[in-house]
Order: structure tokens, then sequence, then C-alpha cells
């Protein structure tokens, strides 16, 4: 004869160390602990979840356990609602060579009967589970990955040749909040690049163009339009209100300024620019990474740094930067993978070669060194024209 379910569950209780919701508890108070597995169905799930669990249905559990924990030596608890089919789960995952197992007794009926804490995740509408489809089967993001990037504010510098690709993805990704900070008006040179506007737009403000772009690609999306000149007065404030920050402009003050801010407000900035045929990217984490001006302590001489208007650039370039830029945001805000920080990736679009450049942080740098000497906005117009003067001004500020 075959085993009872009463026998099943003994035989799995005297394999599987089971632990108390009380225990769980004092891990999370003290940061420490196994990784915590829900596995109930999603139809449960929408009903509550412990704070810092994943969620893996118990009919998946055997297909993503190994992408979500890949080394089995890796401590995990699991729970369900009452502490039966996590048994089993573990018990599954003992079989698959997971040697430290345990389920939580009780499971989360017992945690919610207790009265302690729990979250209730995002809840998707049919709309949003069909587009976002793709991204829920992917488990470095799935659902809540996509509920951060639907709760995420990005804000991008130029909606023109790099803005443009970063905002349409990020758009299409589902990144919540999209601010775009341009005082400019499309114009036709734009459209052999900037491929968030259209001829029918022409001579209507950029950040108008591009929020109705965004708007038609995806309606979860809101759109801030800042269409004032980016300086020294405005740019903390604005900083202030958004998790990442994007530079697709072509001017050294702009940069600079973008830079220095990040630094201040410690916004991470992803960083991009263009040139005829080249390009290149970067992610600076304030004070983890080397900043801008670790690289280019003062700017080139005008003359030796034409904007695309005066030199010209390749109309798909912007395309193939902006792209790698949008990913680097998506990787910030969703803490995975390894970041461009540190690093300066080049691209020749005639030879399609990519090339990778290794920066180190400056102990001497002005703004992200040991002893900075400029804490806040400068005057980067007088900055880029003389930068030795624009230096020492802001030396005899911060003594002062």
């Amino acid at each position: 004869m075959g085993m009872t379910s009463r026998e099943l569950i003994n035989r799995a209780r005297s394999l599987v160390p089971e632990v108390t919701v009380q225990e769980v508890r004092r891990r999370q108070e003290h940061h420490e602990g196994p990784v915590l597995i829900d596995v109930r169905e999603k139809e449960e799930v929408e009903q509550g979840l412990i704070p810092g669990a994943v969620h893996i249905p118990r009919g998946y559990l055997e297909l993503q356990i190994e992408d979500r924990v890949p080394d089995r030596s890796t401590p995990v608890t699991l729970y369900c609602a009452g502490g039966t089919r996590s048994l089993f789960a573990a018990q599954t995952l003992r079989e698959m060579g997971y040697t430290e197992v345990e389920s939580m007794a009780g499971g989360f009926g017992a945690w919610k009967d207790q009265g302690l804490a729990f979250v209730l995740p995002r809840t998707f509408t049919p709309e949003q589970r069909e587009r976002y489809s793709r991204h829920f089967l992917v488990p470095e993001v799935g659902e809540a990955g996509q509920t951060k990037l639907l709760e995420s504010r990005v804000l991008i510098i130029g909606a023109g040749g790099l803005g443009a690709p970063v905002a349409y993805y990020l758009g299409a990704a589902g990144v919540g909040t999209i601010g775009l900070v341009d005082f400019d008006r499309v114009d036709r040179s734009n459209l052999q690049r900037q491929i968030i506007h259209s001829e029918d737009r022409i001579g209507m403000l950029k950040t108008e163009s591009a929020a109705l772009t965004l708007k038609a690609l995806n309606p979860d999306v809101e759109v801030r339009q800042h269409t004032i000149h980016l300086d020294s007065s405005n740019a903390v404030d604005l900083f202030s209100q958004y998790d990442v920050i994007v530079n697709g402009c072509d001017n050294f003050p702009t940069r600079y300024l973008a830079n220095d801010v990040a630094c201040f407000t410690r916004t991470p900035l992803v960083d991009g620019g263009v040139f005829r045929f080249e390009g290149q990217a970067t992610t600076i984490i304030p004070f983890e990474s080397p900043c801008y001006r670790c690289r280019y302590p003062v700017p080139p001489p005008p003359e030796e740094a034409p904007n695309c208007a005066e030199a010209g650039v390749l109309g798909v370039l912007p395309g193939l930067v902006g792209l790698v830029q949008a990913t680097e945001v998506i990787k910030v805000l969703l803490d995975i993978g390894t970041t461009l920080s540190g690093r300066l990736l080049h691209v020749d679009a005639l030879t399609m070669e990519f090339r990778e450049f290794r920066v180190r942080r400056d102990p001497a740098c002005p703004v992200c060194g040991d002893h900075p000497t400029i804490t806040e906005p400068i005057d980067y117009e007088g900055f880029c024209l003389n930068p030795a003067l624009a230096q020492g001004a802001a030396r005899t500020a911060s003594a002062g």
C-alpha cells in the first residue's frame, strides 16, 4: 500500500528542519539568515508577502530555484500558507542537492496571526501583465523588479540625440516617472537621430514632443516636463527629486554641472557622449566610483571639443550609446549585474570596436576626493572658459 498524506507529511518533517516564525523575524531584525522564499500561488501572495521574501510558486520551484539561488550551499527558508507545502518543497530542494533548507512552521498564516508586518505586492492589471510579460520571465527582474521600475524616477538631461533613445526604452520598460530637461524646440535637422520626435512636431518644445511619444508608447509612464535651462540655481532641487540622472547633453558646462550636483545629492549618474563615429558611456556612483572630474579635471578648449551641430554625428550612433545608458539605468534601479562604474566604454562605429578603459577615483578630486574644495554648484560657464579662475573662486568660497 502507498503512504497516506499524514505519513508523507511526517516523513517530510523528519527530513526537513522547521523554524519558528519568531526565529525568522529575529533574523530579519538582525539582517541575517537564509534566503526567504514564498512558495504560495500568485493569488495567495496578493494578500500579503513577508518583507524581503522571494516569490517562487511551488509549481515552478524546480525550474526557477537555480536562477534565484545558484549556490546549493546557500541557506534557504521556505514558507507557504500553513507550513505543509513548504515542507514538501524543502524536501524537493534537498533532493536537488541544496544542503541547508528549512521550512517555516505555521507559514504566512502564523506570521499574520502574530501581528507581524507584511507588504502588499503591487497588483498588475491584465494589460500590464501582458505588457511586461517578458520582464516577468526574467528572474533578475520578475514582478518585484517591474514594481520597482514602475515606482522609480529618472531624470534625463536633454531630449535630443542621447535623451531620445534613453527615454524611449525606459518608457517601454515601465520606468514610472521620467523627467525631461530641455528648453529647445524640435528642428528638422534633429530628426536624423532624435527618434522620439517627428516631422509634424517641428517647432514644438522637445519636452512636449517627447511626452506625447512616451504616453502613446506606455500609459503607465508619468512624464514631467522641465522646460528650463539647467543651471546652478535649480539643479540641486531638481536632482533631489529623482533616483537616477542621465546626462545626454553635449556641452561642458552642463556635463560638469550634472557631475557635481549628482555628487552633492549622492544620486547615480549615467553619462554618455557622441562625436561623429565615436561614442562613450559610463556610470558614476557618487563617492564609490570615479566621477567625471576624476577623468577630466578641466575641460578642453572649446575649439578642441565641437558639438554635434559643429562636427556632425552618424545618425544611428546616439541610439547605440543611448541604449547602453538605458541599460545602465535599469541595472542601477534594480541593483543587478555589473554597471560601468569605474569603467569607460568606448565604441568606434566605423570599425565596430568596443574598448573599455578602467578609471580610478582621484583622491585629490575637488568634488569627490578626500578633501573636496567644491561643495556646492559654481559658475560652470565661467569654469569652462577659465578653469583656473573658477576653481580658485570655489576654493575661496569653501574656505570662507
